[in-house]
């Protein structure tokens, strides 16, 4: 059940309809909230589009990340902030980007669509399943635009392997494999923080107060106060590609098989083998956080022909075909799918549109997530919807 905080977020929401008319070829005014890693690629996907943007507001607790956006051509006259409150307060502000840890996403999202703003939310769009319903009434009962962080649905590629995949070119499909393998012994590595500069509680925010520690602030993902590890980081974008091309979002039984072998403190597993049931389908997922060799991918196998998609391209193996005669199609990515995903994004707000990746694909990927931490956390397995 939703706790009396998120209850009073969700029932206190109000309707603000976005009423500006904006020209073709009008500056966006843009917020900032969260100027980490993410954020960085996110304004690099905003530059490439096309669409001009100006960041007029940039909120962040850590000083040093504020004065880096500053710097950017676009954002010179911007105001600084380390409480996301001040940037909703600004009446002028068309829309934030919001790339925050993943506790911070739900109660920032609702504030900024009841502020009247348009907003870009990264994955994942939730941090538990109870939020869920919280962000969809908050998006909902608006008239905002929110465009869920799950780019692949605006990547050429990935639209294209999914026509496919919708299209029967593949013939039943009773299994998905997806992966995806990284090295935090070579990525990721924590970088030494000016704690002066850094406002530790406001980060945490409805976390429990704890210590400040590099590992908590920079792999904030593997532990269960500010993430939820593998599942809500990366199983999320393939899942969603999954719901997509599939047309079933909710799987009823999840298995999860999850170890501590590298990284011991860490809440959350670094070496994961997972399982879900669907009503026509099996997804499988497995990776761990030290071995980079593949990286992430998924491979719908069906009756016909199975398709091997990851972000560089896609490739089509049909059965009963000569091995030199496959991939029967092969196509290669042109384009890092943020930029049509922020361009989709833009639009939606001159158009009002529905944006590629809407609220309830979101919220789906990250509830499987969700669903599979649920599994690791009580013996391995669990059915949903759950009994307890």
């Amino acid at each position: 059940m939703p706790n009396r905080r998120s209850f009073l977020v969700s029932s206190g929401l109000t309707a603000l309809a976005s009423t500006r008319a904006f020209a073709a070829n009008e500056t966006l005014r843009v917020g900032i909230i969260g100027a980490g890693g993410r954020m960085r690629a996110l304004m690099g996907a905003a530059d490439a589009s096309g669409v001009p943007y100006e960041i007029v507001s940039v909120c962040d607790v850590y000083g040093p990340r504020r004065d880096e956006v500053k710097a950017r051509t676009n954002a010179t006259a911007a105001t600084l902030h380390t409480d996301y409150r001040e940037v909703l307060d600004d009446k002028t502000i068309d829309a934030v980007f919001i790339a925050t840890p993943d506790h911070w996403h739900v109660r920032i999202a609702a504030a900024a669509l009841a502020a009247g703003k348009d907003v870009y939310l990264e994955k994942p769009v939730t941090h538990t399943l109870e939020e869920g319903a919280v962000l969809h009434k908050a998006v909902r009962s608006s008239k905002q635009v929110l465009q869920c962080g799950m780019q692949q649905r605006s990547w050429a590629h990935f639209r294209d392997a999914v026509g496919l995949i919708q299209g029967g070119a593949l013939g039943q499909v009773p299994q998905v494999r997806t992966y995806w393998w990284q090295n935090y012994g070579r990525s990721w590595v924590p970088k030494p923080v000016d704690t002066a500069q850094l406002d530790w509680k406001q980060w945490l925010g409805g976390a429990p107060d704890q210590p400040f520690t590099l590992e908590k602030y920079f792999r904030w993902r593997w532990f269960w106060n500010f993430g939820g590890g593998a599942m809500t980081d990366l199983f999320t974008h393939w899942i969603d590609v999954v719901h997509w091309a599939m047309k079933a979002d909710t799987p009823s039984t999840a298995f999860m098989l999850g170890d501590k072998r590298i990284y011991q403190d860490w809440d959350c597993p670094d070496t994961i083998q997972a399982a879900f049931r669907y009503p026509d389908f099996d997804v499988v997922y497995e990776g761990m956080m030290a071995s980079s060799i593949d990286d992430g991918g998924l491979e719908f196998r069906g009756t016909e022909a199975t398709l091997k998609l990851n972000r560089s391209g896609m490739t089509v193996y049909h059965e009963g075909v000569k091995a030199d005669r496959n991939p029967v199609l092969k196509a290669d990515s042109f384009e890092d799918g943020t930029t049509p995903h922020m361009r989709n994004f833009f639009d939606c707000i001159k158009s009002r549109k529905e944006p590629n990746a809407p609220v309830e694909a979101g919220i789906a990927a990250a509830r499987a997530g969700h669903i599979g931490n649920l599994a690791y956390l009580h013996g391995g397995k669990t059915t949903w919807p759950a009994k307890t």
